[in-house]
Formats: C-alpha cells, structure tokens, sequence
C-alpha cells in the first residue's frame, strides 16, 4: 500500500484530476518541478501582501518557507510575527489577524479524481484560512497525493500520511500527532476569493 500512495501519477491522472479541480470551481495548473511552482508563486503575491502559512514540508521543500523568513520580498509575514510575539494576549490578537491574510500558503494530504481535496489537522489552526476567510489559498501538492476517489483519498490520510507524521512528531520530541479534524473540499464557490491548486510532477511532502 505504501508504495501505492507514494507512486506520482501519470499524467492522464493527473489530468483528470485538474479537469475535476476547475469543474468545481478551483484554478488548477502543473508545473513539472518544484522550481518552477516557487517562481510563479513569488510572481504571484504582490510584494505588499499580507502572507500567512500552515506548518508544510511541501512548502519546505519547494524553498518557500526559507524564503519567506529571508525577508527580502516585501511580503508581510504574519506566521513570522505570531512566533515572535511573547506577550500572549498581542500574540492571540496577531493569530486572528492572521485568519484573513491576503495569502494562505499550504499543501493538501490527498486529492481525488473527481476533484476533491481531504486536509487533516490535529488543531484545526489552519482551516480557517482554507474554508472561507483568506482571500486567497495556494495549495502546492506533489502528484503522489492523487488518488482515485474520494475514498481513497481518505484513506491515504488515514493509512499512510497520519502513521509518518505520528512518527516524525515523536522523532522531535513530542508524544505524537493527533486526528482531530478533516476539511473536505468538495467545491469553491470563488465568493470574492480564489483557491489555487498546484500540481508538481515530484514527491513534496507525505
């Protein structure tokens, strides 16, 4: 099973798939590597925007979250002054500031064929941002993320992304992860904001 959710798909699949993700409101594009999705999405974010991020070895990998903590592209970085903060009541004032960002950067533990998204969270800290508020989502997904069906593409979260993240949340200290929540995206509805959804044909993330 491992090496099934971890397989890129074909590009017939992967086709399939940004074909469902537009047909339910989404703006979908391929890249073919990491380096070529972090161009457009430094194009992409004027330089004074507001840019909020979830915890994501996608955006890691791509070099985004280095990048952004460098400073140098004029972006207001609010993940970077919640963290900063040690006064809690200013720190919980920046945290729901934050909630409607210009930008929210992210990734997606599955998607489906038929054009659904499955996001699991231990807090829900950053479903907020995903289900309405910021008023504009990138979500940056390797190819291996797609499955078949809704299904299973719940069942890749539950079988295979939430025993690795367990795992590397116990490797850093910490007892180990939890399933608190799941966010569905079956549709966007684009009410004055947009959802961007970026295939790249490597491995990022679970």
């Amino acid at each position: 099973m491992v090496t099934i959710y971890n397989e890129l798909a074909s590009d017939e699949r992967v086709n399939t798939a940004e074909k469902a993700l537009k047909e339910n409101g989404f703006l979908t594009e391929v890249f073919e590597t990491k380096e070529a999705v972090f161009n457009h999405i430094k194009e992409l974010i004027p330089s004074d925007a507001t840019v909020m991020n979830g915890s994501s070895r996608t955006l890691e990998e791509i070099g985004f979250v280095d990048y952004l903590k460098k400073g140098e592209h004029g972006w207001r970085n609010l993940h970077e002054e919640i963290l900063v903060e040690k006064d809690g009541t200013k720190q919980q004032e920046l945290r729901k500031y934050s909630v409607v960002s210009d930008f929210y950067l992210g990734s997606v533990h599955a998607v489906s064929e038929t054009g659904e998204l499955v996001i699991a969270s231990a807090s829900g800290s950053q479903l907020a941002h995903l289900v309405y508020t910021s008023q504009n989502v990138i979500l940056v997904v390797g190819t291996q993320k797609i499955a078949a069906t809704l299904e299973d593409a719940r069942n890749r979260v539950t079988a295979y992304v939430f025993p690795l993240e367990d795992e590397r949340m116990k490797s850093v200290g910490y007892p180990g992860s939890t399933f608190g929540k799941e966010l569905i995206f079956y549709k966007e509805l684009q009410m004055g904001r947009k959802v961007y959804v970026f295939f790249v044909k490597e491995k990022l993330g679970f």
